[in-house]
């Protein structure tokens, strides 16, 4: 039988069958060692999932060879670059992460304590509080004290949900006995004209601490001014988380005859005075009323003329330095020490129809000199009108954290940024006074009413 197919191959039982050779044999038969045939592919041309055993190298990713020759598939695993499920953060974290970026507005927190238990949970407790307040920085401005002929009151100055109802800021006594002398970080300070004394109070927890004045400031000085503020460092307080601990109280008079200007610290934290500091020349302080500037660490007051009295509160030294020399053709209230930009000091002159801001600059050998920093022309402030009856006559107040001053214009009290020289409109008042404004952080569990989550605080007002 000499026609055979070529896909055919005899084997050496097979009698009476033709043997080709293996040379000219089909390419996809071969011929086994009992001379049986049998099919394989060339492994050249082979399928990856269907080659021998015996060639496992070139085997596919997915197939490996079983004990028994058969191909078994298998699936690898790719390790991706992410980090392991056990290194990833929980639910907790990712939803602290994104509350935290809440505005820092009074009714944002309370507003989210009231989503369910869980968000309650979580915008209640100390750790997240510290993480709102370091990622917010500077607390809002909620409102502003002043003194007038009626006692210490609280004028709110956001708009709802967020306005805070004038009574809520009560001082929980008669203030018509009391001069206001700081606002600052969250805490209000005043003076107790019968009693010699001074007390800290704040509004959101309505605490408060007596001081009695150091005697020698009870004899033979007067002008009696004060800052309160945080410890240095402690930055929770500084942005309106610590509340009444710890503090500090600044005291400073003038000596009814030699007109030496005496200060005085007192620290919650030892519940004592430091040793009294006092200036090394003679110094006339007629512009007490004017309250502090705080920028860095040192207290800045305004003199009469073109003078600076500065109170270094790290290292407890108390002089005099020299403002731009051209401010004594201005009366009191149209100038004020403000923070620059780049966080050196500042002096803002009301010359109507303009601002001018100078800057102090402090050279490799500490000798400072007095620059322009930028002349702002009244009708370029948004939202401040365009005819104003009279003239601006009065800076009523300023907050360095946030950078806006407070001025006099037709009859009502506007804030101005100036940084980006917005203004806002904020309320009318029938007599000028100074007023400090009030800025904190206002967190469910410190509500002044005791509520479980802080939303019943606000109103419409």
């Amino acid at each position: 039988m000499t026609r055979h197919q070529p896909q055919i191959q005899t084997t050496e039982e097979g009698a009476g069958m033709a043997r080709r050779r293996s040379a000219r044999l089909h390419p996809q038969i071969s011929a086994s060692e009992q001379s049986a045939g049998v099919t394989c592919r060339r492994s050249p041309r082979l399928h990856p999932q269907t080659q021998e055993i015996r060639r496992s190298p070139r085997l596919h990713p997915q197939i490996e060879a079983g004990k028994d020759g058969a191909g078994v598939t298998r699936r690898i695993r790719r390790r991706r670059g992410g980090a392991s499920p056990a290194s990833l953060p929980d639910d907790d974290d990712m939803l602290r992460e994104i509350l935290i970026r809440l505005p820092p507005q009074p009714s944002s927190l309370p507003r989210a304590s009231a989503v369910c238990k869980r968000w309650r949970g979580l915008v209640t407790e100390p750790k997240f509080h510290r993480q709102f307040y370091a990622h917010h920085r500077n607390p809002p401005i909620l409102g502003v004290f002043e003194r007038n002929f009626q006692g210490i009151l609280f004028t709110p100055v956001l708009d709802p949900p967020n306005r805070i109802p004038p009574q809520r800021f009560n001082l929980g006594c008669s203030s018509r006995d009391y001069d206001l002398l700081d606002c600052r970080h969250g805490l209000v300070l005043a003076k107790d004209q019968m009693r010699n004394e001074v007390f800290v109070y704040d509004p959101i927890t309505r605490e408060q601490r007596q001081v009695a004045v150091p005697l020698e400031f009870k004899r033979d000085y007067y002008y009696l001014t004060g800052v309160v503020v945080c410890p240095a460092g402690n930055q929770d307080h500084m942005r309106g988380g610590c509340h009444l601990s710890p503090f500090k109280v600044v005291l400073v008079s003038m000596h009814r005859e030699d007109n030496q200007t005496l200060a005085c610290v007192y620290c919650s934290e030892t519940g004592k005075w430091d040793n009294l500091i006092s200036t090394e020349a003679p110094c006339a302080i007629n512009d007490f009323g004017t309250p502090a500037t705080l920028v860095g660490n040192v207290l800045h007051w305004l003199f009469n003329g073109d003078r600076i009295l500065e109170f270094d509160l790290d290292r407890q030294n108390l002089v005099v330095t020299m403002g731009p020399r051209f401010t004594n053709e201005f009366l009191h209230g149209k100038r004020r020490i403000i923070q620059a930009e780049d966080g050196a000091v500042g002096f803002a002159i009301l010359a109507h129809p303009r601002f001018r801001l100078w800057q102090r600059n402090i050279n490799c050998h500490g000798v400072a000199t007095w620059a322009p920093w930028k002349t702002i022309q009244m009708h370029k402030i948004v939202g401040l009108p365009l005819q104003i009856r009279g003239e601006i006559r009065w800076l009523l107040g300023y907050d360095e954290d946030n950078g806006v001053i407070f001025l006099y214009a037709n009859d009502s009290v506007y804030a101005v940024q100036l940084k980006s020289m917005h203004s806002k409109k904020l309320y009318k008042i029938y007599s000028i006074n100074q007023i400090h404004p009030f800025t904190s952080f206002y967190t469910p569990g410190t509500a002044i009413n005791g509520g479980s989550n802080g939303a019943e605080m606000l109103q419409d007002t």
